[in-house]
């Protein structure tokens, strides 16, 4: 039905791999191993990137059910392609089978290029007997140092100094509470991320609880190729922290009466938008932050937008995450107007992944010049601003925080909103 496909390119970041020289051999991921099981075999020919094509129906189908979506959850992969990933070394990420592979190449992270702060991250790995690999939380591209850059939850044997589900460098895991590796088995693993608590459970038992005497910064999400094979599936994450952004008196918003929009509660506790352009602003500035959203639009051709980063009291002026369904016939991954979760006039959405006469939940990010979005739980846009800084997202890159606004596009609006929630990163 929808032919149209979309290629996504993993990013080859020009980087040197995570074992980079003059690094502390106290910081190599489960640093006390033997000499031999530390070291990868280097390839003989550098890898390259693969391509990944996938339909408007492959993504679709990928869709998070509604009710985790409205929850806050969305995917990290969406199991077809690399979209919304960074590889930072030569190691040969791929997919296969709905997974994300490695097994050879330099010691490296594959990192989200979104940025996660308090979260609760849920996942599906496979690990060969002696694999060693791990999931970096709040790490930048290139960690220095495990103990102190970041959080490297290890994926290794029990006979490992730190065996899965230990935090490296921190906590260590009795190995019978990790379990042994088991070739061709998947198992499950849950990351839970707040304030200076880290909590890490294998299945349904918690295996690790780890308090950092440093909060560490909200940074990336990265998977390790160190030694052997393995394989991620079903990432899927949270952001935690949402705090209610409606109440009947829309007492954290300023209305413009002036303007041709109405915004209202409805009895469902719903934000009603109708009429002509217009307004409605929140009264504190945010800068870097998870926004959620539940929306509803019966018809392709009605509009909307969350602006935000906007100049405080001027009209509209400030990035715009666009709402608006429309699509050309047959083609989902072909927006007649940006699609929603596009960037307007900097990114179209990838995929239009909204239903119209039904709630639908967005999810939008930004952190400093970064700004993706999912809808469905399905990440649509991910665009980095490389203009010039200047006060006006409009002419340029704003980092600085500003107002969010909604929109009332035109006399045809008639948009629902609920779910509203934030929270700021730098919290």
């Amino acid at each position: 039905m929808f032919a149209a496909a979309i290629v996504c390119v993993a990013m080859l970041i020009t980087v040197i791999g995570c074992n980079s020289a003059g690094r502390d051999d106290a910081t190599a991921d489960s640093t006390d191993q033997s000499k031999s099981e530390q070291t990868a075999v280097a390839p003989a020919e550098p890898f390259t990137p693969e391509t990944y094509e996938a339909s408007a129906e492959d993504l679709l189908a990928a869709r998070l059910p509604a009710s985790e979506a409205a929850a806050g959850w969305v995917r990290l992969f969406d199991g077809h392609t690399l979209f919304g990933w960074e590889i930072t070394g030569k190691a040969n990420f791929r997919i296969e089978d709905g997974a994300i592979v490695v097994d050879q190449g330099a010691q490296c992270l594959m990192c989200t290029s979104t940025t996660w702060g308090d979260f609760e991250l849920t996942l599906e790995f496979k690990a060969d007997e002696k694999t060693n690999s791990g999931i970096f939380i709040r790490t930048p591209l290139e960690p220095d140092n495990v103990d102190s850059d970041c959080y490297e939850i290890n994926i290794a044997p029990d006979d490992n100094p730190f065996p899965t589900g230990s935090i490296v460098q921190r906590q260590h895991v009795d190995s019978d509470a990790a379990g042994p590796q088991t070739p061709g088995q998947w198992r499950s693993m849950t990351i839970t991320a707040q304030g200076q608590e880290i909590s890490i459970s294998l299945g349904d038992t918690v295996v690790c609880r780890y308090t950092d005497p440093v909060d560490l910064a909200a940074r990336r999400i990265g998977l390790q190729h160190n030694s052997g094979r393995v394989e991620f599936r079903n990432l899927k994450i949270r952001p935690l922290g949402l705090k209610p952004m409606l109440d009947a008196e829309l007492s954290q918003w300023k209305q413009y009466p002036d303007m041709a929009a109405e915004f209202t509660i409805n009895e469902q506790d719903e934000l009603h938008v109708v009429g002509g352009s217009g307004q409605l602003e929140t009264k504190q500035s945010y800068g870097d932050f998870f926004m959620l959203a539940d929306y509803k639009i019966d018809q392709p051709d009605m509009n909307s937008g969350i602006f935000f980063r906007c100049i405080p009291g001027d009209v509209m002026m400030g990035y715009e995450c666009q709402i608006n369904n429309d699509f050309e016939p047959g083609s989902r991954m072909s927006p007649l107007d940006c699609g929603t979760g596009g960037i307007f006039r900097r990114q179209d959405a990838r995929v239009v992944a909204g239903e119209n006469g039904q709630w639908s939940t967005l999810m939008l990010h930004a952190n400093e010049n970064k700004i993706a979005a999912w809808v469905g739980g399905i990440q649509v846009s991910d665009w980095e601003d490389t203009r010039e800084v200047h006060e006006n997202p409009r002419k340029g890159r704003r980092t600085l925080p500003g107002t969010i606004m909604i929109q009332g596009h035109d006399p045809g609006t008639d948009v629902l909103y609920r779910n509203l929630q934030i929270s700021s990163l730098s919290e």
